[in-house]
């Protein structure tokens, strides 16, 4: 199976719908160290681009451009079954890819109004068996965009990806939006898979602290660039080096000065730059480091 041979069935809200520039921007200077994408979602631009106007890249293009900068792999999230099938052909096909495969919390509801979301799940169950599978996620809880009726079904869905994590050994990547405490008081509650990523983290720096001492990682998107994002700056400072890693959320989350154009794996030097400065460290140092932690929970790619 191919990426190429799955339906685009995979729809996303697309944070960038509107704004005028959809076209990639260009490729920043090259990476000495090589470092990982942690998390993104390149189904999103692979095909036609359809009426919200995102340039077309596909999965090959992708990583391509990820290579010439030194983006050693990636990391392919899903939400949904389609997208999760997409994650796990796109593994099979090349060894810079490997998947993780889940039910989105905001498709949880969904799912399980039309009675399917246990099937749903039998799914991602079989999807996490294969050896290209390395994660479970995204999946958590997001009290932003679902309401409160919705949530009965994303904490069903969140606790069952749990178990689904613990029992194929894999690790689990959180989507956590307005939901901290819960988040935490979930993971505590049930015991939290031995590896377990917020992805795009998006909490302060005493819930960073909390999280460390959890053992969880913490994974830092382009928003970290943000100028209202100081909790996030604050975050990254007291957050341990060994449990740090780099994502880019693409296309979403494009880091600063580009805010508004598509994002890739490509431009993760752009965010890696940018936080080894707010840590006054060298970035091949921090480079070094977020590889090693990213190979620490996901495995070797080839």
């Amino acid at each position: 199976m191919t990426p190429e041979s799955i339906p685009e069935t995979y729809v996303r809200e697309r944070a960038t719908k509107g704004r005028a520039d959809l076209t990639y921007p260009p490729l920043p200077e090259p990476l000495a160290v090589g470092v990982y994408d942690n998390h993104c979602h390149l189904e999103i631009a692979d095909g036609p681009t359809g009426d919200e106007g995102y340039e077309s890249l596909t999965l090959v293009e992708q990583l391509d451009r990820a290579a010439e900068v030194g983006i050693l792999g990636v990391v392919q999230a899903s939400g949904d079954v389609e997208s999760s099938r997409w994650a796990v052909a796109a593994a099979e096909a090349d060894p810079r890819v490997l998947a993780a495969v889940a039910i989105h919390p905001n498709d949880a509801p969904t799912y399980a109004a039309a009675g399917r979301l246990d099937e749903a799940l039998a799914v991602i169950d079989e999807l996490a068996a294969h050896p290209r599978t390395r994660a479970i996620g995204e999946t958590g809880l997001d009290y932003f965009r679902t309401e409160a009726e919705g949530r009965p079904a994303q904490h069903d869905s969140f606790e069952a990806h749990i178990a689904l994590a613990k029992k194929h050994g894999i690790a689990m990547q959180i989507h956590d939006r307005d939901a901290h405490e819960d988040v935490l008081a979930t993971l505590a509650r049930v015991g939290a898979p031995a590896r377990t990523v917020f992805h795009c983290f998006s909490g302060d720096a005493d819930m960073a602290r909390t999280c460390a001492e959890a053992g969880y990682y913490l994974s830092f998107a382009g928003n970290v660039t943000f100028k209202n994002a100081q909790n996030l700056r604050d975050a990254l400072k007291v957050a341990p080096r060994d449990r740090i890693l780099v994502e880019t959320d693409a296309p979403f989350l494009t880091p600063t000065p580009l805010r508004g154009r598509p994002n890739a794996p490509y431009l993760i030097p752009i965010t890696l730059r940018f936080m080894a400065a707010e840590l006054g460290i060298d970035v091949a140092e921090l480079g070094a480091q977020i590889a090693a932690n990213t190979l620490a929970v996901y495995g070797s790619f080839a």
